[in-house]
């Protein structure tokens, strides 16, 4: 079973970056029209699930591969904002992230330091902080 998908599947664009935020924008239209039981929240549901399986069973690939790079040129800054709050949010448990007075750079410092002068590696300023 497995290997005759396989060979199914061969030649065609399959899933990528577009195709599964367009799923999950679709799963969440549903989720949304459970509750409001709207026609044109379901009709749109309907249309981006059948765009987004259309997308992974198809066979052009150097035209799906061309929307997939404008999504992701499109959604850069969001994603990277997303990671770096991920990264800061896991860094949160071991250093303490100040603000620079003058410039405003962001400084991490190690927890459990005391009271401690920072010194701001991009102007120079010099200012102290309790960590």
């Amino acid at each position: 079973m497995r290997q005759k998908l396989m060979d199914f599947m061969r030649g065609r664009n399959g899933t990528d970056q577009l195709s599964m935020c367009m799923m999950w924008a679709a799963c969440i239209l549903v989720f949304i029209d459970m509750f409001v039981r709207s026609n044109i929240l379901s009709t749109i549901a309907f249309v981006t699930f059948a765009f987004a399986y259309f997308r992974v069973f198809s066979r052009n690939i150097g035209k799906r591969r061309d929307e997939n790079t404008w999504f992701l040129n499109k959604t850069y800054k969001l994603r990277m904002w997303g990671r770096k709050e991920k990264s800061h949010m896991t860094m949160r448990k071991t250093h303490h992230i100040y603000r620079c007075p003058e410039c405003k750079q962001k400084i991490r410092i190690p927890k459990g330091k005391g009271k401690i002068e920072i010194h701001c590696p991009k102007c120079s300023a010099r200012f102290i902080k309790n960590s």
